[in-house]
């Protein structure tokens, strides 16, 4: 392995085009850590925000972005277990995907689904983690129960639709244009709501409400989430694209019995991590081993063209995953 590698990285807070082409050395496993060499790159929205300057990576971990990668498993860090070298796996990583080399906790690894390729296996970690940890663990979502998503034709969105649909539950998105709204019914919404013709709200209610919303706006959609709610319902948020700050009168917190709650997947604990890895393999590997589910993709670039992925994801259009091609 050659001592140094090719990645992108911040050259300051700002815009798409602070992401530039650099040349680092590579970095050392630590103990309980593989070194991976990274095929693909998933490219998600805190991907951005770190970029922007408001998702500051955690103490040790890469200053360079990228949360999620598929590679092959390159070298073993003291005390690293359940993986050989050789292994091709899809990870979640503290940061570094944006990359040729990037190390990780081994029990933050998972395999490659049998049939997949490399590319829509490095999209699933970052996605399915925070999916299935918010859905489900936080969320508690069981079958029959109605489920509104927003931002239905995201990496998120896509996601969250096809494992809500396969575990029995009622599924609601909203997205943006007629094209997105189709696409999220095919995944298995049961009505895809445009938000810019439509209002969730009244559609929810006519439904009796929604148990659970899975949000990643803010902003103006928080007290509208509390009222498309059905009783005992909760709501789970995850970003907040359009702001972190409303105006919400909390009685019906009380009155309605409801659930506001949320999550950052980052921060959390590495142990945090590898159960949520342990729960995916045991629930969900199995669907995707079968191509019950999968990833919808998006969009390819070379890793030295970033700054354009990350114009395709801001821009808003795309459907599904977009990806950084790594290796040569």
């Amino acid at each position: 392995m050659s001592e140094t590698m090719r990645a992108v990285e911040i050259s300051e807070s700002g815009g798409p085009e602070v992401l530039v082409p650099v040349t680092r050395e590579r970095p050392e496993p630590g103990h309980g850590q593989v070194l991976l060499k990274i095929a693909y790159a998933g490219v998600n929205r805190p991907d951005a925000l770190q970029r922007a300057g408001n998702y500051a990576p955690p103490p040790e971990a890469s200053d360079l972005p990228g949360l999620e990668a598929s590679g092959e498993v390159v070298a073993l860090g003291p005390g690293a277990t359940g993986l050989s070298i050789g292994d091709t796996v899809c990870a979640l990583l503290p940061g570094g995907g944006y990359a040729e080399y990037a190390v990780t906790p081994a029990d933050h690894c998972l395999p490659v689904p049998a049939g997949m390729g490399m590319k829509e296996a490095a999209c699933l970690p970052e996605t399915y983690f925070t999916v299935w940890s918010n859905v489900f663990q936080r969320g508690g979502l069981e079958g029959g129960e109605v489920f509104l998503v927003h931002g239905g034709s995201s990496g998120i969105g896509t996601t969250a639709i096809q494992l809500a649909h396969h575990f029995g539950a009622r599924v609601f998105a909203t997205a943006g244009s007629a094209d997105k709204c189709a696409a999220c019914e095919k995944l298995g919404a049961e009505r895809a709501i445009n938000y810019r013709e439509e209002d969730f709200v009244e559609i929810l209610k006519a439904e009796g409400g929604a148990n659970l919303i899975l949000d990643m706006v803010g902003g103006d959609y928080i007290p509208r989430n509390l009222k498309a709610l059905a009783d005992d319902g909760r709501l789970v948020q995850i970003a907040f694209l359009g702001g972190p700050k409303a105006e919400v009168n909390f009685a019906p917190l009380m009155v309605r019995r409801l659930t506001i709650t949320g999550s950052t997947l980052r921060p959390q604990s590495d142990l945090a991590k590898a159960r949520i890895a342990e729960a995916l393999k045991e629930h969900v590997w199995p669907l995707l081993d079968a191509g019950r589910i999968g990833p919808i993709m998006d969009s390819e670039f070379p890793l030295e063209e970033a700054a354009e992925a990350h114009r395709r994801m801001e821009g808003s259009t795309h459907i599904g995953k977009i990806v950084l091609k790594v290796a040569g």
